[in-house]
């Protein structure tokens, strides 16, 4: 079933981008604690943030598509931790970091437009 055809994401615009953004950054945050895993301790906090925020925009997704009363509260969060983790890979000259940076740039844009909402 598309996301469209969820009848309270697909009358909301900025829910539907921001169900898309949460999980695009949570595939980005994965990728870059993958590849910084094994790259030194100076890169620790990156991995624990990307798994961090990864499990946060996962669930903040999931409780978009089921319309929780929880999500308004969750979407600032989401936000602020994505912020966090963009601060700490933009750090980093690593390639798979600058992507991440810049997904969770976006996501945290998109999270806080929802929790506004």
């Amino acid at each position: 079933m598309a996301l469209t055809e969820i009848t309270h994401v697909g009358e909301n615009d900025r829910m539907a981008e921001c169900i898309d953004n949460c999980l695009e950054a949570a595939q980005a945050c994965e990728w870059c604690a993958d590849e910084c895993i094994g790259m030194g301790e100076e890169m620790a906090r990156c991995v624990r943030l990307c798994r961090d925020v990864a499990d946060l925009t996962t669930l903040h997704a999931q409780f978009m598509a089921r319309n929780s009363g929880y999500s308004s509260d969750l979407a600032e969060t989401c936000a602020e931790a994505c912020e966090e983790c963009a601060d700490e890979c933009e750090q980093h000259d690593e390639e798979h970091c600058q992507i991440c940076a810049d997904v969770l740039r976006e996501c945290a844009d998109s999270c806080r437009d929802m929790a506004s909402a």
